[in-house]
């Protein structure tokens, strides 16, 4: 599959999806969204991929948000569709782990794709924030909704009202990031998760991930059964047999998805 606004590459278990117009510090046009959607499609097809990671290329950007010449002419027909609050819950939904690499700018819709990842890992130049308000809009790609989920109500209502830019050590301090690296080391750090993730049983991610986002969507006494039911359904596979046998004989499982 040719792409013009994004680079697509395998390294083993991971597909690195990096959009790539640092001349626009990696605005979103849709013309990237179309292209984002469908990288995200191929990785979840492909059976040799676990993880798929989302980072933005030139280094001094993962996305600065939305194509504002094209916010512009939206009207109310457009703003109704999908558009980037569609990738987020593909990359919420979707049973393979996903992962925000984020190097420099994180905003407005840029930081909406990385609210709709499972894990948000940044290098100490990252800067956050949803500006929208000061544009005359809100946010349209989730924002509103993951992100006091995220970091909680009070940091949630702090960044949405404010629009004010946050650094990475405060990113880290209320949960909007939980890793830190260095950005040299931050596509290295991505392999890493991937491989550590890829050693489990297959299972296991895409049913963690699920009880997740389907608990938070559920009451407490509804997610718990939900749980119960996905835990009775993991200790009847093989792996589950394999898993244990290999911690108590001390040696590395070899879990086939089953």
């Amino acid at each position: 599959m040719d792409f013009k606004n994004i680079l697509y590459k395998n390294i083993e278990t991971l597909a690195l999806i990096t959009i790539n117009r640092p001349e626009s510090h990696n605005s979103i046009s849709l013309d990237t969204l179309d292209e984002l959607n469908n990288a995200v499609d191929l990785a979840a097809s492909d059976e040799n991929i676990k993880v798929i990671a989302i980072t933005g290329a030139g280094g001094k950007s993962f996305a600065s948000g939305s194509d504002l010449n094209e916010v512009l002419e939206r009207d109310l027909k457009k703003a109704l569709e999908p558009i980037i609050q569609g990738l987020a819950e593909k990359l919420e939904r979707t049973p393979k782990p996903t992962i925000a690499g984020i190097d420099g700018i994180c905003m407005g819709g840029g930081l909406e794709v990385a609210l709709g990842c499972d894990l948000r890992v940044a290098t100490p130049n990252s800067k956050f924030a949803t500006p929208e308000g000061k544009l005359g809009i809100i946010p349209g790609g989730g924002a509103s909704v993951r992100l006091p989920r995220i970091v909680g109500k009070g940091w949630g209502m702090e960044m949405l009202l404010m629009g004010d830019v946050i650094d990475a050590e405060k990113a880290l301090q209320i949960g909007l990031i939980t890793r830190l690296v260095e950005s040299e080391d931050l596509i290295s750090e991505l392999m890493d998760m991937s491989k550590k993730l890829s050693k489990f049983a297959p299972l296991v991610p895409r049913t963690m991930k699920a009880m997740v986002h389907y608990g938070l969507d559920s009451n407490l006494a509804t997610a718990l059964m939900l749980e119960k039911y996905a835990q009775g359904s993991l200790v009847q596979t093989d792996d589950k047999e394999e898993g244990i046998k290999a911690f108590l004989e001390k040696r590395d499982p070899n879990f086939k998805g089953s």
